[in-house]
């Protein structure tokens, strides 16, 4: 009851009306309260499920910018934004019981692959890739990725007729085309020859399930040790430095528990998608330092199937550690039977954009696994089983003195 009573007042802080009543059954409300230091909803989880549909068929009631791009705008406060970058579209949608996605449009097609020439930093955001990187992190059982849904919308219906941000409302047009359009508001790539488009009306994208608020679950956001440069020229130390690792195990929170196997985690995880934008992870304050790193901002991965970019397990390769429960998985997936592409050719028919990925992207999957399994193997010939694999079934303690400093 008492968790109810600060979700109604949460989500009543900015309602100018009335306040509405919540539906305790409301699939928003149970996702939230499902969400555990073991991941965002339990292995097999009906309310998954039941929340996918939601976002899939529910009618939007508001539509507005993301806070990132309010803060390019100046109309929010920045403290708890990472980096606004504002370059590409998002909007969050409301539907009703209170629930509140971000959307992605469709900005490039699916057997289109990112050119060469382009930086990671200006690379397309694509809304497939959200919605392949939810299914993929289900099946490695990381369960990490908000839950995440491919939906057809009416733009003009469902974004221009309930928005109530007059900067928004600006931003829509008719195409010659006689398509109506739309563009973001912000210093960089927003005006009309980077809008997305319906046909007329209509325009596919990825829908995310938004996360409990700052104030119910509050988050750190924690640069990755492991970011690149931001720039044309120049590079991280890791880039230049093979055993950067053991600098990286002399500082907290990596020096000890869980935190430096879940970061080779979401490497595993982020070269199986082929995203290099990694520049910060979030995680909730309640789990402590061993809680699980959260998957977001999946938008630039599936770019290129024809490249492998092997400096994404530079985690891996360089600290020579993985939990042995991530193994179990990779080397599962890597059975003919239970073949990746396979596991995610199926589990992405269940969405309404199907198909999400074309199949050079599938297989990229299972060649791209190989290489984690063989950077394994090399680690394991060179260090040794029982110092490269982690036994995580048990989770460690912090030493009272470390956790000090993390309250402080």
């Amino acid at each position: 009851s008492r968790r109810h009573k600060l979700y109604r007042e949460e989500l009543n802080l900015t309602s100018p009306a009335a306040p509405l009543p919540l539906r305790p059954e409301a699939s928003w409300l149970q996702f939230h309260l499902g969400i555990s230091r073991d991941g965002l909803y339990p292995r097999s989880s009906p309310i998954v499920n039941r929340l996918l549909r939601d976002m899939q068929q529910f009618p939007t009631i508001s539509a507005d910018y993301s806070q990132d791009e309010k803060a390019l705008l100046g109309a929010c406060d920045c403290s708890q934004i990472v980096k606004p970058s504002g370059v590409h579209l998002k909007l969050v949608l409301r539907f009703q019981d209170f629930g509140k996605a971000m959307f992605k449009p469709m900005r490039q097609k699916r057997e289109e692959e990112t050119p060469e020439d382009f930086f990671y930093f200006v690379d397309f955001q694509r809304h497939n890739a959200e919605i392949a990187a939810f299914h993929l992190d289900r099946i490695l059982d990381f369960r990490r990725v908000p839950p995440t849904v491919g939906r057809w919308i009416n733009v003009t219906r469902e974004i221009l007729e309930v928005t109530k941000n007059e900067v928004l409302q600006s931003v829509f047009f008719v195409s010659p085309a006689s398509n109506v359009c739309f563009f973001a508001k912000c210093p960089y790539m927003c005006k009309t020859e980077y809008a997305v488009c319906g046909n007329p009306h209509l325009l596919e994208g990825s829908l995310s399930a938004f996360l409990p608020s700052l104030n119910l679950a509050p988050r750190l956001s924690i640069p990755n040790p492991w970011i690149r440069s931001y720039s044309f020229d120049g590079k991280e130390e890791w880039e230049v430095n093979p055993l950067y690792c053991n600098t990286v195990r002399e500082i907290y929170p990596y020096s000890n528990g869980n935190r430096l196997l879940n970061i080779v985690d979401m490497a595993i995880f982020d070269f199986l998608t082929g995203n290099m934008d990694r520049h910060h992870y979030e995680m909730f304050t309640k789990f402590g330092d061993d809680g699980f790193l959260l998957h977001l901002d999946n938008a630039r991965g599936f770019g290129r199937h024809s490249h492998d970019e092997t400096s994404i397990l530079a985690p891996l390769s360089q600290c020579c550690i993985v939990k042995r429960t991530t193994l179990l998985r990779l080397q599962l997936l890597a059975e003919p039977e239970y073949r990746l592409s396979d596991v995610m050719r199926e589990s992405l028919l269940q969405d309404p954009l199907a198909p999400v990925l074309t199949e050079p992207h599938l297989l990229a999957l299972d060649r791209r696994l190989q290489l984690i399994l063989e950077a394994v193997r090399k680690c394991i010939d060179t260090y040794g089983e029982a110092t490269v694999v982690a036994n995580d079934t048990t989770q460690p303690q912090a030493p009272a003195s470390d956790r000090a400093k993390l309250d402080t």
